[in-house]
């Protein structure tokens, strides 16, 4: 009983102390003082072929990273740009010692993780087997296997990939914004085409290999639950016979950013959002003194959901999902670069709060440096705990000729930034009078308001050639929503029968990130739908509608639908062209290319019709949704019973192309169960 009150006494005592010291229970507690870093220093040998081994001993955890890494600068690939990726590919088809499904058969029988890229490879696994890991890395590395048929097989898939990317905003502003920036006849410029892939033959795979896959300048990483005494002998045997190529590089094309600042764009006539990128080069490196001050300037502007770049245009003005800029200390290609995909019609709104905010992020509040080194210390403290960030460092610390201790005082540094650093290193990173302002989108919506915002505009195609400034076509005066509405009915079969069809059921396939699915699709008068994905057999999702009421399903969950979304769903007819003349709602607005086709465009009070000016046939169409707008492109017409519908639809969700290759359509099937 008396401990019993003596703990009694002890609680009230405290609870008057806390009392006493008038703890705010809902302030921020304050951070405590910088840890002191501990990070193990990797244990380095060298081969004789020159490749450097970094060992980092950590027992944690009974696992091994091991990662291989090649300090050379880019080199130029010509008319077979794209063979250094192939060739990566290639090396993950089986070895000289062993076929591709014995290669393949084993490291899945080991549990790991290995992987191969034109600059390297990585590989993850237990450490009981990390040493049949590495001699089946190793073995691919020393040994590949480069056939024709697997390298037919690379080419296809790569072809499939950049055809996909065609009307691809994104991809297509990543490689002409690029390849402005370094010419696109460079090693840092050039991009992959459909012929540059043709052109590529087993024996330029082989030369590439012999020529830049080699050790010299090669570093091997490993990371984990290993002993340094027992991994030299496992390399040597692994590695031992790897050769040299002792190739000469070619000094870098020398570059500069633009005298003044400029607007490219590229006319993507089927984006319903502008991708744009404002960016200029620097000569940053990790070793500099500006380095730590420029990261927090970068974290300030557009390191996240509290940066500037993104509370003012997707929180203050709602022009974008997020905005985001990065700094990059590359050792042969150091830039600085800011980001978003931007609605079409704020655009130019856009550019003009980017440009606002590059020029304002010279000075810093006292709060915005606290907070930025807040967030960018408990990042690092939190990256430590992964083997690959340790792999990194030692790699980086060789590679960027860094100080012995630069990632052990990687806090204190941090620490030391003043707001004064942060504007120097603005200064000697960030150019907002020297920038290219990038663009990819819909030009005939864009380039009013781009040309009134006071920067020099110049129009590129997708080769990142000069071009004039897209015009949008006239149309013809004896063409009208009527005549245009009577040539697709025409084209696919007629009006008598046109108006027969009361349902559409079609099957189709499809490939998403390389996993096959099957849909069917069922359509009827009165905006009655039901659509179900298969992967595997198993429903991915469902969307059933009769009309008035309707669910989706997916992920074992079932939802009703809103009174938005059943809005959106509401077509009296299946073919909306039998509508035009009696509506006011649909108007004629122009011709512009639509799946590289000049198109009549049509445009409704939710969605917008494209119809080819030469034969017709409608060549897509633009819809709207609650997640943004959701193009679709159409090809491939086929008679079905009487009446041409495509066989082919590519319909773009968030960036990515689903193209379905429909297998069988039926005309007036449906029953109204089937939308239940």
């Amino acid at each position: 009983m008396k401990k019993k009150f003596t703990y009694i006494a002890v609680a009230f005592l405290f609870a008057g102390m806390l009392s006493a010291q008038k703890i705010d229970l809902n302030a921020m507690p304050k951070p405590g003082s910088t840890p002191a870093i501990n990070i193990a220093k990797p244990k380095t040998f060298q081969l004789s072929n020159g490749l450097t081994v970094l060992v980092v001993e950590n027992n944690k955890l009974p696992r091994v990273n091991t990662t291989l890494s090649m300090d050379r600068p880019p080199y130029y690939e010509g008319n077979i740009t794209g063979v250094s990726q192939i060739m990566a590919e290639l090396l993950d088809n089986g070895t000289t010692n062993l076929s591709k499904d014995e290669f393949n058969k084993k490291i899945d029988f080991l549990g790991a993780n290995l992987n191969f890229s034109s600059n390297g490879a990585a590989s993850n696994s237990l450490s009981k087997y990390f040493p049949q890991v590495l001699s089946l890395m190793a073995d691919a590395i020393v040994n590949p296997k480069f056939s024709a048929e697997e390298l037919q097989n690379a080419k296809e898939r790569t072809i499939e990939g950049l055809k996909a990317d065609e009307k691809n905003a994104s991809s297509i502003a990543s490689r002409v914004s690029n390849a402005l920036t370094y010419g696109k006849n460079t090693s840092r410029g050039e991009f992959e085409t459909v012929e540059s892939i043709n052109k590529i033959q087993l024996t330029d795979v082989q030369n590439i290999y012999n020529k830049y896959y080699a050790p010299d300048n090669a570093y091997l990483v490993i990371v984990g639950d290993v002993k340094f005494d027992q991994i030299k002998p496992l390399v040597e045997k692994a590695f031992g016979n790897w050769k040299k190529s002792n190739t000469k590089f070619s000094p870098l094309e020398p570059v500069s950013n633009v005298a003044k600042t400029e607007i490219n764009v590229v006319d993507v006539p089927s984006a319903v959002q502008s991708v744009l990128s404002v960016s200029n080069l620097n000569t940053l490196k990790m070793k500099d003194p500006n380095y730590f001050p420029a990261t927090i300037a970068n974290y300030i502007l557009g390191g996240g959901g509290e940066a500037r770049l993104f509370m003012n245009l997707r929180e203050k003005n709602g022009f974008t999902y997020g905005a985001y800029s990065s700094m990059t200390p590359s050792k042969y290609s150091p830039e600085f670069s800011a980001e978003a995909s931007v609605r079409n019609e704020v655009t130019d709104k856009a550019i003009k709060e980017f440009m606002n905010e590059l020029n304002a992020i010279s000075m810093v509040k006292p709060e915005e440096l606290d907070n930025a080194k807040a967030k960018l210390k408990g990042s690092f403290i939190m990256s430590l705990e992964k083997p690959e960030t340790i792999a990194r460092f030692a790699l980086n610390q060789k590679v960027q000729d860094l100080p012995s201790d630069f990632y052990t005082n990687y806090l204190k540094s941090i620490d030391k930034v003043t707001a004064a650093d942060v504007t120097n290193a603005v200064k000697a990173t960030i150019f907002p009078n020297q920038s290219r302002i990038f663009v990819a989108g819909k030009a005939s919506e864009i380039s009013e308001g781009l040309e009134k915002l006071g920067y020099p505009v110049k129009y590129f195609d997708k080769e990142a050639n000069p071009v004039d400034k897209p015009t949008a076509q006239k149309v013809d005066a004896n063409v009208t929503l009527g005549s245009v509405a009577d040539k697709y009915i025409n084209a696919i079969g007629g009006l008598a029968a046109v108006q027969k069809v009361t349902s559409i059921t079609a099957d189709a396939t499809t490939k998403v990130q390389g996993m096959d699915m099957s849909m069917k699709l069922i359509q009827a008068k009165g905006g009655k739908m039901f659509m179900e994905m298969k992967m595997m057999g198993n429903t991915v999702q469902k969307i059933a509608f009769d009309g008035k009421n309707g669910y989706m399903e997916g992920q074992g969950q079932k939802i009703q639908l809103n009174d938005k979304q059943k809005a959106a769903m509401t077509e009296p007819e299946l073919f909306p062209e039998l509508t035009f003349a009696k509506s006011t709602d649909f108007k004629l607005s122009g011709i512009e290319k639509y799946n590289n086709e000049d198109s009549y465009v049509v445009k409704g009070p939710k969605n917008t019709y494209y119809y080819s000016v030469k034969t017709g046939l409608k060549t897509g169409e633009i819809k709207a949704g609650e997640g943004g707008s959701i193009p679709t492109s159409f090809a491939d017409y086929k008679d079905v019973s009487g009446v041409k519908l495509p066989f082919t639809i590519i319909q773009n969700m968030g960036g990515m192309d689903i193209n379905l290759a429909v297998q069988s359509y039926k005309l007036n099937e449906a029953k109204d169960s089937d939308f239940k």
